[in-house]
């Protein structure tokens, strides 16, 4: 039922233990209390007999005395040898009968002295009563204690179960996110984060297999080219000249395939790089070094790239890699779909889920109805493999950010490509 490491064994021990011990400590300051309450009562009971003895009183003072305080005791006048004896009670014990003495000064120059004995037996075993009935109800206490705990410790663990089953029945064709609305409210955050993570899976499973099919489609067509080329120029004898044109269709084809393989791999080493270390860098100085990159690219184009940076500053926890990725992708886009003499622009603003990133280009635009994120998705008449967006979206699933592309509003062709970074590993850096 219980391992080493068992949370809820743990938790059981602890407190039964500790309620326990309480109801031990509880049920002992309780008896010592009305022990001692019971015996100071006693006490002054006897000492008020010897009091008005001694005052020539009536030895129950101005209270009329009820036959029950005439039961048990005893008065005598005793002669000691010894002066200046301090008062003095003991109890006693005689045929089972329990007594309680008290030695007062009556009068010291005869030497003499009050004896008042009063049985007490009554008194004993009602105390040893009390006794019982506390430990009866400290057994009763610690059994409760045990199903309470036994109880609780179910009921808290019951949610982790339920989580784990509902894990344990998916698979890559049935993945279905956690209803967070039923979880208690102590465990919604660990079901966002199951959600996320199954979101995450449902994208990795998806992409992976339009990524395997579109590889083996990319690389499948040149490689018939290649083929077809070679047939046709085996079929008879040609001059030296057709046979350099030949490989050189070869070759062109040859580095086609690298440059789709090349990508390939950048899959791997960008998964790689969601296991780094995540590093608390300033985003904005990030962009900054970036921008002053891709400025230089951009006039080499005849075009013009815009920088539009805020706040001053912004400290982020991430895995700077993945971010200079995205955002290279961003303007490299920008840059190869936005004609000369146009613009581009990156602007940067801090908003309720936190800072948001664009690059705004004055390119052809998109179809948004197209899934963009997915490999060898092509947009636009220019060359290329297809999987820079689809790295960008990888990436900003590591960075738990939020990645979007959609055309420009404001009357001009181009789209806006923003990723929008989470607060909650971030802060604003101060103006000075």
């Amino acid at each position: 039922m219980f391992s080493k490491r068992s949370i809820r064994q743990s938790f059981l021990i602890q407190l039964i233990f500790a309620s326990a011990s309480l109801i031990f400590i509880f049920s002992s300051i309780l008896y010592f209390y009305i022990e001692r309450s019971i015996f100071e009562e006693k006490h002054q009971e006897l000492l008020n007999y010897a009091k008005n003895i001694a005052q020539n009183e009536s030895i129950y003072g101005s209270e009329a005395p009820s036959p029950e305080m005439y039961l048990g005791l005893n008065v005598e006048i005793i002669y000691l040898d010894v002066t200046h004896l301090d008062i003095e009670m003991y109890e006693t014990t005689k045929n089972n009968e329990i007594y309680l003495t008290l030695i007062y000064p009556f009068n010291l120059d005869e030497l003499s002295y009050l004896k008042i004995t009063k049985e007490i037996t009554a008194t004993k075993i009602l105390l040893k009563k009390i006794l019982n009935y506390l430990f009866v109800i400290n057994i009763a206490g610690f059994l409760l204690v045990i199903i309470y705990a036994i109880g609780l410790s179910k009921m808290l663990v019951m949610p982790v179960k339920t989580l784990s089953n509902k894990l344990s029945n998916m698979n890559e064709h049935l993945m279905r996110p956690i209803k967070v609305e039923e979880l208690p409210e102590e465990f919604e955050p660990l079901g966002i984060t199951i959600n996320h993570l199954i979101k995450r899976i449902q994208n990795f499973v998806k992409y992976q297999k339009e990524l395997f099919i579109g590889t083996a489609h990319e690389l499948k067509t040149p490689l018939a080219v290649i083929k077809l080329k070679n047939q046709v120029t085996l079929i008879k004898k040609r001059s030296p000249e057709e046979y350099i044109d030949a490989l050189k269709v070869t070759n062109k084809t040859i580095d086609e395939m690298n440059f789709i393989v090349t990508n390939i791999l950048n899959i791997g080493r960008q998964e790689g790089a969601q296991l780094e270390k995540p590093q608390e860098v300033d985003v904005i100085k990030i962009l900054t070094q970036k921008a002053d990159d891709f400025k230089l690219l951009a006039e080499n184009e005849g075009k013009k790239l815009h920088i539009h940076l805020e706040p001053c500053g912004y400290m982020a926890v991430l895995q700077v890699s993945l971010l200079n990725q995205i955002i290279q992708n961003f303007l490299q886009n920008a840059l190869k779909f936005t004609p000369k003499d146009k613009s581009v622009t990156l602007r940067s603003s801090q908003n309720n889920y936190g800072l948001l990133i664009e690059v705004i280009d004055e390119g052809c635009g998109i179809d948004e109805s197209s899934d963009l994120f997915a490999p060898f998705k092509r947009e636009g008449n220019k060359p290329g493999v297809g999987l820079g967006l689809f790295l960008a979206k990888s990436a900003a699933d590591a960075l738990s950010a939020k990645i979007s592309i959609k055309n420009r509003t404001d009357g001009i062709t181009g789209t806006v490509a923003s990723l929008n970074l989470n607060s909650k590993l971030s802060c604003i850096l101060p103006a000075n």
